[in-house]
């Protein structure tokens, strides 16, 4: 995968961000993509992202991002979601400054039985449907060079 793929598929994680990679298997219906054009804009990423994440995160993450006992907090910054430094026995290796690193992680780790299996919209949008759910919208279209602008509020 080149660096370019990579840093476009980068951004959607903050949903799967922490995930401990438990034998677990989080729900792998069928792609929630459709004939319909990819997303123009931030709130049609987090519409798309609602039905992506409920797909593909949510049996490990919690349908509100809440956590399970597989899958951490994705949702709620102040309770503890997406935490700079990785949690003891989390896949995650590295520290989450800005939204490009939690979606390069989510892109290379998530869903743990398929890594990278999801379409780089699907990715971009679950991240910002995370981002929204966490209180943060935008006033453009995620990618990756606005993602790596963005730094988690701690």
């Amino acid at each position: 995968m080149t660096r370019t793929t990579r840093t476009s598929l980068v951004s959607v994680f903050l949903l799967l961000a922490a995930c401990d990679g438990s034998s677990s298997t989080p729900t792998t219906d069928a792609s929630v993509a459709t004939d319909a054009p990819p997303p123009a804009t931030f709130a049609e990423q987090v519409e798309l992202g609602a039905a992506t994440y409920t797909a593909h995160c949510a049996s490990c993450h919690g349908a509100s991002g809440e956590g399970t006992a597989t899958g951490p907090r994705v949702v709620g910054l102040a309770e503890g979601a997406l935490p700079l430094e990785p949690r003891e026995g989390a896949v995650r290796t590295t520290q989450f400054v800005t939204v490009a690193d939690v979606a390069e992680f989510a892109v290379m780790a998530m869903p743990p039985t398929a890594p990278g299996s999801l379409s780089g919209e699907e990715y971009w949008a679950i991240l910002a449907f995370a981002l929204h759910a966490n209180g943060i919208d935008l006033d453009r279209k995620l990618d990756a060079e606005l993602a790596a602008t963005l730094t988690i509020p701690r």
